[in-house]
Order: C-alpha cells, then sequence, then structure tokens
C-alpha cells in the first residue's frame, strides 16, 4: 500500500503534468487545488526536487514545475523517492534486501517466491507508466464517460 505521501506526491504532479510548459505553480495553490496540507506538500516538493524530478523557482512568478517531460518521469520512479523500494517484503528487494529473521530457507519459502511475483509485476507497470500515460488514460476515460451517457 502506498503512503498518504506518495498519494499526495502523485497528486501534485499529475496537477503539475497538466501545466507543463506554462510556467511555476504556487505551493499554495497547488496545495488548494489537490486539497493536500501545505506544509506536508512543501516536503514532499523538496524531496522530488532534490532527485531531480521538480525544479523551482524563487521569488515573483516562482514555484514548482516539472524538470522534465511528464512522459519521461515513471510512477515507480516516484515512488521509490517518496515511499522506497516496491518489494512487500524485505527479502525481495532488488534496492533494500534484507532477509526475513523467521525464513529457515529463503530460498524455498513460499511467501518470498509469491512475493517476488508481486514485486516484479508492480515494478514492470510503475516502471513502465509515465506521469503522462496517467494523465492520457483519465482523459480516456472522462472522455468514454461522457460518450455512454449521451442521449
Amino acid at each position: 500500500m502506498i503512503s498518504n505521501k506518495t498519494k499526495y506526491g502523485l497528486h501534485a504532479l499529475f496537477s503539475l503534468s497538466q501545466k507543463y510548459n506554462k510556467g511555476p505553480v504556487l505551493i499554495a495553490d497547488l496545495a488548494q487545488e489537490e486539497r493536500i496540507p501545505k506544509k506536508f506538500l512543501e516536503l514532499i516538493l523538496l524531496d522530488l526536487k532534490n532527485h531531480g524530478i521538480l525544479e523551482s523557482k524563487k521569488g515573483k512568478g516562482g514555484g514548482y514545475q516539472l524538470a522534465r517531460h511528464p512522459s519521461e518521469i515513471k510512477l515507480g520512479q516516484v515512488i521509490r523517492i517518496l515511499d522506497g523500494p516496491l518489494a512487500p517484503v524485505s527479502c525481495v528487494s532488488q534496492t533494500a534486501y534484507k532477509k526475513c529473521k523467521e525464513c529457515k530457507d529463503e530460498h524455498h519459502c513460499g511467501i518470498r517466491l509469491v512475493m517476488k511475483d508481486v514485486r516484479e509485476a508492480m515494478a514492470n507497470i510503475l516502471d513502465k507508466t509515465s506521469l503522462a500515460d496517467v494523465i492520457l488514460k483519465v482523459k480516456n476515460f472522462s472522455s468514454d464517460l461522457t460518450a455512454n451517457y449521451q442521449i
């Protein structure tokens, strides 16, 4: 399960994706628009800036904007920045491996084998899905709903 921090971060990034190339967005505006506590959003955006996802501009006309095109920012990268490894258990993590204390035989552990499949399936989807892909998916879903309800 992803944390609220990651959900808020993704909502902010989706919003910034829709405003790509339109200049920086003020934290206060983004917080209000996405209903995210401002102080919490400041920490999230700073973390994303420190990892090269966002860039900021100070002063008049300042704020945050994407550092790269939305198609170049993958959800897996963002989730790893904000929440850490994608693995549901530490023994299948590729970046933060840690053997489970209670495990007698890691190579024959059913939990590990299934969770490894889960981790790989999640990574396969999240590492291939960009911010732009999500924006397009939402747009297509919304237009499908509109088309279905026309009289």
